[in-house]
């Protein structure tokens, strides 16, 4: 989704950092070899994420939802050099996917892969978080937010993906839309939550920025 006209859009992107090459080359066998290749971050939202990681230069970073890896290599370019990033995600058919590119990277051995319902794995994990990304399930997003916010380090920021979704969080909501509905929620629990201070940005299908107070 796009907010800006796309000759708009085309110069930030070619006034923004570069695309890795490796991360070129895993975009193009996602959009070979994967179903759904448009839920990668892409270049231009996987360059923020890097930034963003820079800036916190996380020890310890948590994802929920990997999909082909794309962004879990964007993340890890910020971390401090003995992080650890940890990945969950449902579909264990793009696990060897994954690690392929994560072994092809500086950070395969920063990277530690879960296969599995995110919500029985993150309650396992002993690990403080510095920063998170939440890019899974949308009608999960309150429930990931609930199990996380008390595995965050003070300071810690916790980044949430399509949390515009096309538009239709402002859109009238169908009876059977479970994703919006969760969504507009999850979004209000965010703005309204004391523990957190938080900026909602129109980037892509918008991503949320939430600094753990």
């Amino acid at each position: 989704m796009h907010f800006i006209p796309d000759a708009l859009d085309d110069y930030v992107v070619a006034h923004s950092e570069k695309e890795p090459l490796l991360l070129q080359q895993l975009t193009r066998e996602t959009y070979q070899k994967i179903l759904q290749p448009r839920m990668l971050s892409g270049h231009y939202q996987g360059r923020i994420l890097s930034m963003l990681s820079k800036l916190v230069h996380p020890t310890s970073i948590l994802e929920i939802g990997t999909y082909t890896g794309y962004s879990a290599l964007c993340l890890c370019e910020g971390l401090k050099k003995d992080g650890m990033l940890h990945t969950i995600d449902i579909n264990e058919e793009l696990e060897d996917f994954q690690r392929s590119y994560f072994d092809k990277s500086p950070y395969g051995r920063n990277i530690k892969q879960h296969i599995g319902n995110a919500i029985e794995i993150i309650p396992t994990l002993t690990t403080k978080f510095d920063l998170v990304f939440i890019d899974a399930d949308k009608p999960n997003y309150v429930n990931y937010f609930n199990i996380i916010i008390d595995k965050m380090n003070p300071g810690g920021i916790i980044l949430s993906d399509n949390v515009l979704w096309s538009g239709k969080v402002i859109e009238e909501l169908q009876p059977n839309d479970e994703s919006t509905k969760a969504l507009i929620e999850y979004n209000k629990l965010l703005a309204e939550d004391t523990r957190i201070e938080t900026v909602l940005l129109p980037i892509r299908d918008g991503l949320t920025i939430s600094r753990v107070n």
